[in-house]
């Protein structure tokens, strides 16, 4: 047991280890031109081991994903936890994007969006496994129950098509802000007007 133990958290180490690597390469010069083994020798390890842990480089942004989005979630609970309408709720989630762009550098932002319109996207779970998406789609749907977003807007659907295509926006405009905000602004104006959020 306590072999297995150790052995566990060795493990568990060297994921990390190869991870940090990873996130650090992809920065540096993208993901699609990352070299594996490159990441594997600033690990510590063989390069096997890369793929013992990640069958793919995909896969390692799917990790950073899944724990960029718990991070995001939890921003998102500590800012709905406040008064606010739904042009703040969808403006929240903005700001919380830009923040991880900021914190990724932007050639590794583009790659982590880029990868749900990725048709090599390695298959994962339900939209439920993605925190963010249930943040804004729980507090879409708290705006409802109190009748500022109509009854009959379906909220899980504009929760995913809004992040989808605010991912789209993110990829493809450039990232000065005197280009960037009026489009956001537009872009959170035209989804109330569709869920005709008025006011």
């Amino acid at each position: 047991m306590l072999k297995t133990t150790a052995r566990s958290r060795k493990g568990l180490q060297t994921r990390e280890r190869l991870l940090g690597a990873a996130i650090s390469e992809f920065k540096r010069d993208g993901m699609a031109a990352a070299d594996t083994a490159a990441i594997a020798s600033a690990a510590g390890v063989a390069h096997g081991t890369f793929f013992f842990h990640f069958p793919t480089k995909e896969h390692v942004l799917l990790e950073l994903e899944q724990r960029e989005q718990q991070r995001m979630a939890g921003d998102l609970a500590r800012f709905f936890s406040e008064p606010h309408d739904v042009r703040a709720t969808l403006a929240e989630s903005v700001r919380v994007l830009e923040k991880l762009e900021r914190r990724l550098g932007r050639p590794l932002f583009k790659d982590f969006l880029a990868l749900h319109f990725s048709s090599t996207r390695p298959p994962t779970e339900e939209w439920t496994h993605h925190p963010a998406l249930v943040a804004l789609v729980e507090e879409l749907q708290r705006a409802r129950d109190t009748g500022e977003i109509p009854d009959e807007v379906d909220v899980m659907y504009n929760g995913a098509s809004f992040f989808a295509g605010l991912y789209a926006l993110l990829i493809t405009i450039p990232d000065a802000p005197e280009v960037r905000a009026p489009v956001i602004a537009e872009y959170l104006t035209t989804y109330l007007y569709g869920m005709r959020v008025l006011r």
